[in-house]
C-alpha cells in the first residue's frame, strides 16, 4: 500500500437524505478507480460500506461506512453516512473526520428533510461542498427542476459545474463545464468515459453555463475580476485554481450530476474531488484543548508536527474487539506506535495500524498527517478520545450529540442470560454515543434509549447476533409517586402477647404536607421520655419502609413531615422492632385521612419544527395534557417550549415524525412532579389493584 503525503489526501463525506444513492455512489466509484473487481449493489447485498448484516437486510445505512479510492496521484478516503435522521447521529460523528463532503440531492425528489439537515452539519464543521444531482436516469428525473430546489434551499452560491447529456432512461454523460468538453459514458456500467464534442443541441446552454460560473469564481478574487474585465473571461489554467479557492473558501458549492446505479459519471466526479476539493492540510490550523478543561491551543495538520490522532468512531466485533477508526491529525504515524490517550491518562500501543476498504483492513507501515486509519484493541480507548506523544498534549473536542428520544425496558428472555445482559449491552453503547444504559432506581428496570424506535431495535437485532443474547422490549414504567394534601395525626399502636416476652410499641404522629419535591422530614417532639431515644429511630424507619411500598397504587410516597409527639413503652415488652410496627400503623392510619393522591413527572418539552407546522405540534400538545410555555423563532424554525406529563410523551417521537414528515425534533428533560388529574388517577389504583391482590396471594 502506497503511503500517501497530506497534500494528496482527500476526506469527503457523502452525506444527504436517505435513498438518494450514497452508498451506492461509492460502490461506482470504487469500482470505477479499480479499487474492487466487481460493481457492488445495495439491492443485492453486495455493496462495499453497507456490509453489516442489519444494513443488507434493511438496504440502507446504519453506521458510517469508509472505503479508499486511488486515482491519479491522490487517495480518496470515502466516509459513507446514514441518511436517515434516527441515524443522523452516525453522520454528525463521521463529520469530524472529513475535510469537505459531497451533499447527494435525488433527482427526482429534489431536496428533501434530511438533505437540509445534512447541508447544516457542514456548515457547523466548515466543510467545502460539491453538490450531486445523483439518479438523473430515473423516470421523472429533471436537473432543471432539482437544481431550481437546491437553489431555492442553499442560495446562488449553488452554481453548475456539469450539464446532464439526456435525461431519465436517455442519460448517458455530462458536460465539464470547466473545459467546455463533453464526456460520454459506456453503458457496460465501468464507470469509464471518453471525451467528446458537446452536442449541438447543449451548446448553447453550455455557453451561458460557463459563463455563469466564469462570473462566479471572478466575484471573489479581484486578480481573476481584472482578468474577467480585460479579456471577457479567464482561461482554463486560471479558472481551475481559481474554482478550487472558491470551493475552498466556500464561496462557491458546485452542482455535479451522475447515476450511480447506472455508474454514469463516476470518473467525472473522482476527478472533480481530485481538482477542487482541498487536502487536509490546506484546513490551516484545528483547534483542541492544552488538556482537557484547559486553554485553547491550534495545531496544523502536517507531518512535522508532534503525533496526534483523533478516534471518530469505534466498532464492537465479537472477534477482532474493539476496532478503532481514526484521523491523523499531525505528525506521522508509524505502526507499533506508543502513545498516551489524553482523555484517559492510559499508554496504548497501535499493533497493525491499517486503512479501511469497507470491513476489509489493509495493514500499512505508516499513515501520514490528515489520513484515516483503523486499529484493533485498544485498551482504554473509546470514541471521542485523542491520542498522541506523550510530550505534546492535545484534546480534540468531541462531537455533541443530541440526548436520546425515547426509552424502553430491557430484560434477558432468558434467566440465564441476565449476567450476559449488561457486558454486552456495554459493548454495543461504545461504538454507538447515541444509546443510553441505565437502571430507574424507582421502577427497578433496565432502560435502553435511543434517537427512535428503530435505533433501539437495531441495538437489540445487534445484540441477538453480535453476543447471541435475546432480549424483550416493553414500554418503560412512568415513575409515580404519591402524596398527602391534609394535615392529620394518628396512633400507630402494636401490642402482641406471646408465651415469653411480649412485644409493645405505642406512638401518636401527626402528618402533614410539604412542598413539591421537599421529600420526607422526620421531627422529634417527644418529651419527658414518653418513648425511650433509642426507639425513635425505629419509629422513623416504620414510617420510611411503609412510605416506600405507597398507599394508593404502590408507588413511594414523598413530600411529607412527621412529627412524632407521644406514646409509651413497656420496660421488657419494647424492642425495636415493636416501634418500627408501630411508626408503620401510625403511617397507614394516618393515610386513610390526609386526602393521598398520585403525583406524575412533568417533562420540559423542547419541540423544533418548521414554522408551518407550529398550530398542529401546539394542538397536539394540548390533546397531551401539555401546557405550553412560550414559542420563538429559530433559523427558519419555530421552537415551541411546553410542560407536558412523562406518561403523554412515551409515543411522541414517531407521532412527530408522521406529523412533520420527519421534519420535527425534540429534547425533553425532567422538571418537577404535578397531581395526577382524578379520572387518570383513579384508572391507574384500578390497574394496580390485580397485581397487588396477587402479590397478596403469594
Amino acid at each position: 500500500m502506497k503511503i500517501y503525503d497530506g497534500q494528496n489526501l482527500r476526506n469527503v463525506a457523502l452525506v444527504g437524505h436517505g435513498d438518494t444513492g450514497k452508498t451506492q455512489l461509492v460502490s461506482g466509484l470504487l469500482f470505477t478507480a479499480g479499487m474492487v473487481n466487481r460493481f457492488g449493489k445495495v439491492d443485492e447485498g453486495t455493496s462495499v460500506t453497507d456490509y453489516d448484516e442489519e444494513e443488507i437486510q434493511r438496504k440502507f445505512s446504519i453506521t458510517a461506512g469508509l472505503a479508499y479510492a486511488e486515482w491519479g496521484k491522490a487517495k480518496i478516503n470515502f466516509l459513507d453516512t446514514p441518511g436517515y435522521n434516527i441515524f443522523l447521529h452516525e453522520t454528525q460523528g463521521a463529520l469530524v473526520a472529513a475535510d469537505s463532503a459531497l451533499l447527494l440531492v435525488h433527482g427526482v425528489a429534489g431536496v428533501e428533510v434530511q438533505t437540509e439537515k445534512t447541508w447544516g452539519f457542514c456548515e457547523k464543521f466548515g466543510l467545502p461542498r460539491l453538490i450531486v444531482i445523483n439518479q438523473l436516469d430515473r423516470d421523472r428525473a429533471s436537473f432543471e427542476r432539482t437544481l431550481e430546489t437546491v437553489r431555492e434551499a442553499f442560495g446562488r452560491a449553488v452554481i453548475p459545474i456539469q450539464l446532464p447529456i439526456g435525461e431519465e432512461k436517455n442519460f448517458r454523460g455530462v458536460v465539464d463545464l470547466v473545459r467546455l468538453k463533453a464526456c460520454l459514458c459506456n453503458a457496460d456500467g465501468s464507470g469509464k468515459a471518453k471525451e467528446a464534442d458537446i452536442p449541438p443541441d447543449l451548446t448553447e446552454a453550455a455557453g451561458k453555463a460557463h459563463e455563469a460560473l466564469v462570473e462566479m469564481v471572478a466575484e471573489g478574487n479581484d486578480k481573476l475580476m481584472e482578468e474577467f474585465f480585460d479579456k471577457g473571461t479567464i482561461p482554463v489554467e486560471d479558472l481551475v485554481p481559481g474554482l478550487r479557492q472558491a470551493v475552498g473558501e466556500r464561496r462557491i458549492y458546485p452542482v455535479a450530476v451522475a447515476a450511480a446505479l447506472a455508474n454514469i459519471g463516476s470518473e467525472n466526479l473522482l476527478n472533480l474531488v481530485v481538482d477542487f476539493l482541498p487536502a487536509p492540510v490546506e484546513r490551516g490550523e484545528v483547534e483542541g484543548l492544552e488538556h482537557e478543561g484547559g486553554q485553547p491551543v491550534k495545531r496544523k495538520i502536517a507531518d512535522d508536527e508532534p503525533v496526534a490522532i483523533y478516534v471518530f468512531k469505534t466498532l464492537a466485533d465479537p472477534f477482532a474487539g474493539r476496532v478503532s477508526y481514526f484521523k491523523v491529525m499531525s505528525g506521522i504515524l508509524k505502526n507499533e506506535a506508543n502513545l498516551s490517550n489524553y482523555n484517559r491518562g492510559s499508554a496504548e500501543r497501535l499493533s497493525h495500524i491499517g486503512v479501511v476498504q469497507g470491513k476489509t483492513q489493509t495493514a500499512v507501515a505508516e499513515l501520514r498527517a490528515g489520513d484515516l486509519g483503523a486499529v484493533a484493541k485498544l485498551k482504554d480507548t473509546l470514541t471521542g478520545d485523542t491520542l498522541g506523544d506523550k510530550g505534546s498534549p492535545i484534546v480534540y473536542p468531541q462531537v455533541k450529540l443530541a440526548e436520546p428520544a425515547i426509552s424502553f425496558a430491557i430484560e434477558a428472555k432468558s434467566r440465564g442470560d441476565e449476567d450476559k445482559l449488561s457486558t454486552a449491552v456495554h459493548r454495543i453503547l461504545e461504538e454507538d454515543l447515541m444509546l443510553r444504559f441505565s437502571r430507574d432506581p424507582q421502577t427497578k428496570e433496565f432502560l435502553l434509549s435511543g434517537a427512535g424506535q428503530q435505533h433501539v431495535e437495531v441495538a437489540v437485532s445487534k445484540l441477538k447476533r453480535r453476543f447471541n443474547l435475546e432480549v424483550t422490549l416493553k414500554a418503560p414504567k412512568i415513575p409515580y409517586r404519591e402524596t398527602i394534601r391534609a394535615k392529620v395525626e394518628a396512633q400507630g399502636r402494636h401490642k402482641k402477647q406471646t408465651g415469653g416476652h411480649g412485644q409493645y410499641g405505642d406512638c401518636w404522629i401527626k402528618m402533614e404536607p410539604l412542598a413539591r419535591g421537599a421529600g420526607f422530614e422526620f421531627v422529634n417532639d417527644i418529651f419527658g421520655g414518653a418513648i425511650p431515644k433509642n426507639f425513635i429511630p425505629s419509629v422513623e424507619k416504620g414510617i420510611i419502609d411503609a412510605a416506600s411500598k405507597g398507599y394508593l397504587a404502590g408507588y413511594p410516597v414523598v413530600d411529607f413531615r412527621v412529627t412524632l409527639f407521644d406514646g409509651s413503652y413497656h420496660d421488657v415488652d419494647s424492642s425495636d422492632i415493636a416501634f418500627k410496627l408501630a411508626g408503620s400503623k401510625a403511617f397507614k392510619k394516618c393515610m386513610e385521612q390526609a386526602k393521598p393522591c398520585l403525583l406524575e413527572p412533568i417533562m420540559n418539552v423542547e419541540i423544533t419544527v418548521p414554522e408551518n407546522y407550529s398550530g398542529d405540534i401546539m394542538g397536539n400538545l394540548n390533546g397531551r395534557r401539555g401546557r405550553i410555555q412560550g414559542m420563538e423563532p429559530k433559523g427558519g424554525s419555530t421552537v415551541v417550549k411546553a410542560q407536558v406529563p412523562l406518561a403523554e410523551m412515551l409515543t411522541y417521537a414517531s407521532d412527530l415524525t408522521s406529523m412533520t414528515q420527519g421534519r420535527g425534533t425534540y429534547a425533553m428533560e425532567y422538571s418537577h412532579y404535578d397531581i395526577v388529574p382524578q379520572p387518570i388517577a383513579e384508572k391507574i389504583v384500578a390497574a394496580h389493584r390485580p397485581s397487588a391482590e396477587e402479590e397478596e396471594e403469594e
